[in-house]
């Protein structure tokens, strides 16, 4: 069907518009965000000869929403386009400057009717697919505002506390851990935390979930909190002393919903078919898989080729040339999301597959930097993984590293 549908979407309504392959403007409405206004798109389509068996494509300016998942459930194709994108094709058609939702959804109508072929479509992900994005994606969230709130209380602590952050500055987490909240929230000010006993600090650390060296522990930090430290006069440092229960307030929650999310992304990832071969790669653990899985979807037809994928994990370079200038530097534009869950893999590859640490030396050794060979490493084993979903395989070192393989036979 020649027909394309464009949508401007806002908050309270929505506007439509139907061109057809000559780009003549068939119909142009503004429906409510409501059930109602899904109904009447649903019957203006179908008015222009709309079916199950010849849906009309539709551009909107968002990849998420209730619109957007209800025209996906009606098995349409949907192009979410970027809005910089529309207003570049906005000025195809007027170079006064004006601008109004209406004009924008025949706008991207028309983007459809010239450019459809230049425009990715939201993949077909499977549900359960769908639902591990949106938890991974919620987790990664929470774990970003953890280290706000951590930050936060840091710094709040250096301006009147330092002696507690020295308390904690060996210990894996630092004031995240369990235990050093619940200290904090029992002594939020120097004043309190040098009166606590050694029972205190002893019962404190085992209502936190600390089972071993409480002993040593307990005596350590009553010796550090008695330790002389610069101080805020008395009045100003009980009210820092609320204002960091406030901050520990929020860094509880965020902790909370982190580890919340996490389990429940864990649980719905297991149960996808692709986890078996996302979790065989070196570095990829069930978050860290949930991740990438989130990113890429399980469409298989979302990509064409690893090189697609590479590109829009920002893994692959982007070549620059005019005349005789020709540059080669890392890509901007790219999943942010799946580009950080790509460095924590590549990362951790280094010390779980030998071949993975010997690609990276070769990089290295080659000129490239740390962020540039971390990033190559990131693009082979995303090529792999490319392949293995493909092909149904799980992760092979001989394969995915032919080269190191060889090399650590002879030396061996």
């Amino acid at each position: 069907m020649d027909l394309y549908c464009g949508i401007d979407w806002a908050e309270d309504h929505h506007d439509i518009a139907l061109v057809d392959r000559d780009g003549t403007l068939l119909a142009r409405r503004r429906v409510s965000d409501d059930a109602a206004g899904l109904a009447a798109v649903l019957g203006l389509l179908a008015e222009h000869g709309d079916s199950p068996e010849d849906l009309i494509p539709v551009a909107i300016e968002t990849p998420r929403g209730l619109l957007v998942a209800c025209l996906r459930a009606t098995g349409r194709t949907v192009y979410p386009i970027n809005p910089m994108a529309v207003a570049r094709y906005r000025d195809r058609h007027t170079v006064s400057g004006g601008k109004s939702d209406a004009g924008d959804s025949v706008v991207l109508a028309n983007v459809l009717r010239t450019d459809m072929h230049a425009h990715r479509p939201l993949p077909a992900d499977s549900e359960l697919a769908q639902a591990i994005a949106v938890l991974a994606r919620a987790q990664q969230d929470a774990v970003w505002d953890r280290t706000t709130a951590h930050n936060r209380l840091r710094s709040h602590l250096r301006e009147y506390f330092p002696g507690f952050l020295h308390a904690f500055a060996g210990a894996r987490g630092g004031i995240r851990r369990p235990e050093a909240r619940a200290i904090l929230a029992a002594a939020p000010t120097p004043a309190d935390a040098a009166r606590l006993s050694v029972a205190q600090l002893r019962a404190l650390l085992k209502k936190a979930g600390r089972t071993r060296g409480i002993d040593a522990g307990a005596t350590r930090l009553r010796d550090t909190f008695r330790t002389q430290q610069m101080r805020q006069l008395p009045l100003v440092e009980q009210a820092m002393g609320r204002q960091a229960l406030a901050l520990l307030g929020q860094l509880d929650a965020a902790c909370a919903s982190a580890d919340d999310l996490e389990r429940a992304v864990t649980e719905a990832f297991n149960l996808h078919p692709d986890a078996g071969i996302i979790t065989s790669f070196p570095g990829l653990g069930p978050l860290t898989g949930a991740r990438v899985l989130a990113e890429i979807g399980d469409d298989r037809s979302r990509f064409q080729d690893a090189k697609g994928l590479k590109a829009y994990a920002g893994a692959a370079p982007i070549t620059r040339a005019s005349g005789k200038t020709k540059t080669v530097t890392r890509r901007h534009i790219k999943n942010n999301r799946l580009n950080a869950a790509g460095y924590t893999w590549a990362f951790s590859a280094l010390t779980a597959s030998p071949g993975a640490r010997a690609h990276y030396d070769r990089r290295r050794h080659d000129g490239d930097r740390h962020a540039a060979a971390q990033r190559n490493l990131f693009g082979r084993l995303l090529g792999c993984l490319h392949h293995c979903l493909i092909t149904g395989q799980h992760y092979d070192e001989t394969t995915a590293f032919p080269a190191a393989t060889k090399q650590s036979r002879r030396a061996a």
